[in-house]
């Protein structure tokens, strides 16, 4: 039922026309960006205990790996850039990826497992509760990244879009946007793409602030669940 359906909807999307419109208005830009480093370098400090303490268990589990994760992702018009998280895995997880496919619970051209077994016990908590994406607040200060936006796709991914997906590449990415706090892993990649595009042609600074707020609500229900 579930192919059916992201079947009609990417069938409907390639009919769609590409003329989608974007806020880029000088004034909703340069305060997306001030909220972006504010916001950012407030979230640094105010958290760098938890991130140490973070570090020194992801360290203390699998000494012989990295403390970060470090991974290439497709920004803003199609630009590369390294993307940072807590490592939440086995320090060779992306060897073990390929046998790993046939797994997928996520229809389209995303990869999710629920029950990943490259997944350390560190990691399981800090997903759970999001904290494996703060490091990201580097990519919002270094500019590849705002705090709101579409997910960054993985290279491999971008391959196969269609030049409807490639919209979602219009603006930069983000750390949380529509479907990270409404629907996460329960819409296949085409409903996705939707959400997306949607925020794209209607964003602004309380949609932003809706969403960061909301975004945070959810990190904090996670830690007490």
């Amino acid at each position: 039922m579930e192919a059916t359906r992201t079947e009609v909807i990417r069938k409907e999307n390639e009919k769609k026309t590409l003329d989608i419109q974007i806020n880029d208005s000088i004034g909703y830009l340069f305060i997306k960006r001030t909220l972006d480093i504010v916001a950012s370098l407030i979230g640094m400090v105010v958290l760098f205990p938890s991130l140490v303490l973070v570090a020194l268990l992801i360290k203390i589990e699998d000494p012989k790996g990295p403390i970060f994760f470090k991974q290439t992702r497709v920004g803003k018009d199609g630009k590369q850039f390294s993307m940072y998280k807590f490592r939440s895995m086995v320090s060779n997880a992306e060897d073990l990826l390929e046998d790993l496919l046939d797994n997928n619970e996520v229809s389209g051209l995303m990869f999710k497992m629920k029950d990943d077994p490259r997944v350390t016990k560190v990691g399981k908590f800090i997903r759970k509760t999001s904290i494996d994406e703060l490091p990201q607040l580097l990519n919002v200060l270094k500019g590849d990244m705002s705090l709101v936006g579409p997910r960054p796709p993985l290279p491999r991914e971008v391959a196969e879009y269609s030049t409807y997906h490639k919209q979602r590449l219009l603006v930069k990415p983000g750390c949380t946007g529509v479907w990270q706090v409404s629907a996460r892993n329960g819409v296949g990649f085409e409903e996705m793409v939707e959400m997306d595009l949607d925020y794209i042609s209607s964003r602004n600074l309380f949609t932003d602030l809706k969403l960061i707020f909301f975004t945070i609500f959810v990190m904090l229900r996670s830690k007490a669940y």
